[in-house]
């Protein structure tokens, strides 16, 4: 099962969302490997620590080799790393994606990554991709190898007004180049149920008939901590009432 988590917006928690539910997912045994196509390479931090200053190789390395042709190119695999969790495997971000985008977009190579994802298919049991905060090459071609998406929301106006045009953009990536691609679902994030705005805009949402996914992700300092350390909260705190949500979250989706 491949999923990518997507919205066009910054700060809503992909690169969070991204990493603690593969981190859930190999914690419970399920071969996982992450992709982090954000030139930022929050997810990248966030799952190797200090061991994301030593990389020798990354995505963009991958997405260079794309643009030439080579008698012997190098296979998927060796873009990947072992993260210090068990069962899960990292694709790694570099700001070389930034100045790469030109060129891959120019040269049309929005289907490299899915073929990539296919040959990688033995090897995993789930995969989830980290996207940029806009609708780019990076995000569509995530888009296209891709079997489920999934929507981070934070509570307020803008986001909700984003919305509608990020379902749209999903939505003609699905008629013309992915029709098996599905929404899975609204992820709301940094929920805070005591304040009236939250309940009222994720309200609304739902009574559109919006997929929101249940149960929602708390607002907790506690997660401030977990990017600090380098450690999911999974591994940090499993008792805590948002490594519960995430599980809870995790354990609700299809496949």
């Amino acid at each position: 099962m491949r999923r990518v988590v997507f919205n066009q917006k910054g700060g809503v928690g992909k690169s969070t969302i991204t990493s603690n539910l593969a981190a859930i997912s190999a914690s419970q045994g399920l071969r996982t490997l992450v992709l982090d196509l954000d030139a930022q390479g929050n997810t990248t931090r966030y799952l190797l620590g200090d061991g994301a200053d030593a990389l020798e190789t990354s995505v963009a390395e991958f997405f260079t080799q794309t643009l030439s042709f080579a008698f012997d190119p190098k296979k998927s695999a060796e873009y990947i790393y072992e993260t210090p969790f068990e069962h899960l495997h990292l694709m790694p971000s570099s700001p070389a994606l930034e100045e790469l985008h030109g060129k891959l977009e120019s040269r049309y190579k929005i289907y490299k990554l899915r073929d990539a994802l296919d040959a990688l298919a033995a090897d995993y049991d789930r995969i989830y991709i980290d996207t940029p905060p806009a609708l780019n090459f990076y995000t569509r071609s995530a888009l296209i190898a891709a079997q489920r998406c999934l929507i981070p929301f934070d509570c307020d106006d803008f986001s909700r007004r984003a919305l509608y045009a990020l379902l749209d953009n999903v939505k003609e990536i699905q008629a013309d180049h992915n029709p098996g691609l599905q929404v899975e679902g609204i992820v709301v994030n940094q929920f805070q149920p005591r304040a009236s705005l939250p309940q009222k805009v994720v309200q609304e949402l739902i009574d559109e008939g919006l997929p929101v996914l249940q149960p929602y992700l708390s607002a907790s300092v506690k997660i401030k901590e977990s990017h600090e350390l380098s450690r999911p909260m999974i591994h940090l705190d499993a008792r805590h009432k948002l490594t519960q949500e995430y599980v809870a979250l995790h354990d609700g989706l299809k496949g």
